[in-house]
């Protein structure tokens, strides 16, 4: 599917800004997406969810946070949709649990019924929604080390404002809460986060 759509020339992107105060370069407090292996993407964004195809990319911006300056956190390609409940099958690392911090940790919102996770806060309304369309990725780029982050916070607003051509002194101010992406604009941020990662060793 993804060769498929490359030889469509409709890879397309997503970026966006996730929830206030999520900035895992300051508190190791965003647990959706999960830069593991695989990436993945499990209960936020169910639109972005919806739309994209194998093949497509997702990227995700820190979100706002007080003392420190917003950050593109990194970038993943679609390999695959599937189902929560599926994925509570094949990625038990990403289920919900409370983790040794105190902060519910995972992107897994069903339990092994395929029921509502106790863990999971959301509204049981929206629940049906959310547990479509799990995104499990392949090829990724995020910025981990404090040396990457450092970098990405210097770096972030300057390459939005350059690749939309749009001045702001927030990411919401050039992308809103989210922003659709065109192929080249795919390449271009791959291409930086690996440049950023590479920089800071």
């Amino acid at each position: 599917e993804i060769a498929k759509a490359r030889e469509r020339g409709q890879v397309k992107g997503y970026i966006y800004i996730t929830g206030t105060g999520a900035d895992p370069g300051l508190h190791n407090n965003l647990d959706d997406p999960l830069f593991g292996d695989p990436p993945t993407l499990g209960a936020c964004m169910i639109n972005i969810r919806e739309f994209v195809d194998p093949g497509d990319y997702i990227f995700v911006v820190s979100g706002k946070t007080p003392t420190v300056q917003q950050y593109i956190i990194g970038g993943m390609r679609v390999a695959e949709k599937i189902d929560a409940l599926a994925a509570y099958g094949r990625f038990p690392q990403n289920r919900l649990r409370i983790g040794d911090d105190g902060l519910v940790k995972g992107n897994i919102i069903v339990d092994n019924m395929g029921r509502q996770h106790a863990l999971d806060h959301h509204e049981p309304a929206t629940f049906e929604k959310r547990i479509r369309n799990y995104i499990v990725g392949d090829q990724s780029a995020a910025l981990i080390s404090p040396a990457e982050v450092e970098l990405g916070r210097e770096q972030s607003l300057r390459k939005l404002s350059e690749m939309f051509e749009r001045q702001g002194n927030r990411a919401i101010d050039i992308i809103g809460r989210h922003r659709k992406l065109d192929e080249g604009r795919v390449n271009g941020l791959m291409d930086w986060l690996r440049g950023i990662k590479a920089a800071a060793k």
